[in-house]
């Protein structure tokens, strides 16, 4: 099925227009501020020499702005905003100035290293490439200007040529993974078949190259037989999700992408195998991914630290998206179960509640007695600390390629709660909203998640298919229904249709195999993972407390993040004063009070804990 695009898609009240309304009047002028005064921005108009004053390009600038522009022209598809479109119009401006003859578009290479072009598999030049192009897609879309797509299609031209033409290039694949998502986009907006093959043929050739398994170029500490780059095998023969995590899912969601569009069986089999791979054994509970900062990588399955988590918000963005392009491949609600949990909790993480700063990392726990633990002194001589994730959001990274992945997602949210076929129409994702499709209309009126009640008006629709959420154990329908791959069918629907989802606060378990969390359980309300802070316990041992097996939760208003706060009972546990006692400890009852995990550190830092002990 085809999902409803957001253009055709209005978010009219609720949890997810509160947060597009603040990515449009704050998040969206931060980013754009902090990369123009870190030089990002005018980085495009190519002045910088040896020497001079002007701040020295980084080989993966050109992406940051590029998603940022992407993001801005889906608020332009929406509303106008003329001062996104001076700023995106000059750096269109400079771009223009600035390519080279033969279609190359690149700030870096441009002042840097000339002579270097499409040399060094892991300068992230086709990456790079990739983004823009989806800046250009979107921007045209927005507006019907065509300058910047003009800009792209020649530059792709070129990477045609030098890739699959000529095979000229000292590496055959991308090291760094985006290219061939863009490249089934702008072959759906085009309809040019040289755009379709040339992702196919990135996508064909990965793992089969001699020039790229052994790349000289990439980082040998992480590039394990080609690995770290998903390059040790051909896709088709791969069955697990390894290396760089968000590198691993743009791969993926390609490879899906070339599934759907060409019915490659062999390719949706591998794609089927990585997804269950990565949600049955090496993902988090809040739908990160990426367990170890060494390569920002997948490790071995059920490895799923909690306070050295990378789980970058890159990662949790770029499985939203393979798990989408899965949903479209086959409708199943396994793959809506997972983008669910992806976004209220590993995306939103990731952002501050005043929409200002953001997270690279996102652990799921913070002790902060292990920070700075080994003293002033020592920390003064050089000797540094154990690795952990930071504890307060900043406004830009030295590699900020997250802040404007969530420009970009948050304002396109509404691809994700529709889908439809004919005169079948499915409900994916649960928010107030409108949809139009041909002949058929929806209206959802919902105040979820905070709630669990959806209302849908429909319109024109033969066949209504509404995803039953997985965390889901007890619902009513207001019509007769058949359940199928996790979708209630229902035929000739009534024009208005009453979905109750019962949301308790749930205590959820690890597998046996995940030895980080034995004894352990997470407490999820509906698709939301909560978590405690020590300033809502009483304590900075957050170890210490214990869950009570049935919760007796009660919901404490709406919480500071927009989202309820649970009270669960529970204890906390106590000991003498030795260090070792044959007196088991005691426990004394207390209620414990949770937040939603997307809003933690939002206070200050504070400990925190998501998988916390059980009586």
């Amino acid at each position: 099925m085809n999902n409803i695009k957001f253009s055709s898609v209005d978010i009219t009240g609720g949890f997810w227009y509160e947060k597009q309304k603040l990515n449009e009047t704050v998040t969206i002028d931060a980013v754009y501020d902090r990369f123009y005064d870190t030089g990002r921005v005018e980085a495009f108009g190519c002045k910088w020499t040896e020497g001079s004053e002007v701040v020295k390009p980084h080989f993966f600038w050109d992406s940051d702005v590029a998603k940022w522009i992407e993001g801005a022209a889906y608020i332009l598809q929406k509303q106008s905003r003329p001062d996104l479109e001076e700023k995106i119009e000059h750096i269109i401006d400079m771009m223009e100035a600035n390519q080279w003859e033969d279609g190359y578009v690149n700030s870096y290479f441009t002042v840097t290293e000339t002579d270097g072009r499409f040399t060094n598999r892991d300068r992230h030049e086709l990456y790079c490439c990739g983004h823009l192009i989806e800046g250009a897609i979107a921007y045209y879309e927005a507006t019907g200007r065509d300058r910047f797509l003009k800009i792209m299609l020649r530059y792709v031209d070129l990477v045609d040529r030098i890739f699959r033409v000529e095979n000229s290039a000292s590496f055959e694949t991308p090291g760094h993974e985006e290219i061939e998502i863009a490249l089934f986009k702008l072959y759906a907006l085009t309809k040019d078949e040289k755009h379709l093959r040339l992702a196919k043929h990135f996508i064909d050739r990965r793992g089969c190259s001699p020039k790229d398994t052994n790349d000289g170029n990439m980082d040998r500490r992480y590039n394990i037989a080609g690995e770290y780059s998903q390059s040790h095998l051909p896709v088709r023969e791969q069955r697990e999700a390894m290396g760089h995590s968000v590198r691993a899912h743009y791969l993926y969601t390609a490879m899906a992408d070339y599934a759907r569009v060409t019915g490659d069986a062999e390719m949706a089999e591998a794609c089927r195998a990585i997804f269950d791979d990565i949600s049955n054994r090496k993902m988090y509970v809040t739908g990160s991914c990426g367990s170890s900062f060494l390569g920002e990588a997948f490790t071995k399955p059920y490895d799923l630290p909690n306070e050295k988590a990378y789980a970058e918000t890159c990662a949790a963005i770029s499985l939203v998206y393979f798990a989408d392009r899965m949903l479209k491949l086959e409708l199943d609600g396994k793959y809506a179960d997972v983008l669910e949990r992806a976004l209220y909790n590993g995306v939103l993480s990731g952002l501050s509640l005043d929409g200002k700063a953001f997270f690279y990392e996102n652990p799921l726990e913070i002790n902060l007695r292990n920070h700075g633990r080994h003293g002033r002194n020592l920390l003064e001589a050089g000797r540094h600390q154990d690795r952990l994730p930071i504890t307060q959001r900043v406004e830009v990274f030295g590699c900020s390629c997250c802040p404007p992945n969530i420009n970009r997602l948050i304002p396109s949210v509404g691809d994700y709660l529709y889908s439809a076929e004919g005169d079948t129409l499915a409900v994916n994702q649960f928010a107030q909203s409108e949809a139009v499709y041909g002949n058929m209309k929806v209206k959802q009126v919902t105040d979820y998640p905070r709630c669990g009640r959806v209302v849908l008006e429909v319109e024109g629709v033969k066949t209504l298919k509404v995803r039953i959420p997985g965390w889901c154990r007890k619902y009513s329908i207001s019509e007769d229904y058949r359940v199928e791959k996790g979708y209630a069918v229902i035929e000739d629907p009534a024009a208005t249709v009453t979905v109750d989802f019962d949301m308790p606060a749930t205590l959820v378990y690890t597998n046996v195999e995940g030895f980080h969390n034995a004894g352990r359980a997470a407490v999820t309300r509906g698709p939301v993972v909560y978590c405690a802070e020590a300033q809502d316990n009483g304590t900075d041992n957050l170890n210490a407390l214990v869950l009570d097996t049935e919760l007796d939760a009660k919901l404490i208003g709406d919480s500071f993040s927009g989202l309820p706060e649970l009270e669960v009972s529970g204890a906390i546990t106590v000991s003498g004063p030795a260090l070792y006692s044959a007196d088991a400890p005691s426990y004394e009852a207390r209620r414990i009070r949770l937040i939603p995990y997307n809003a933690f550190a939002n206070r200050g830092s504070d400990s925190m804990l998501v998988w916390i002990r059980v009586k």
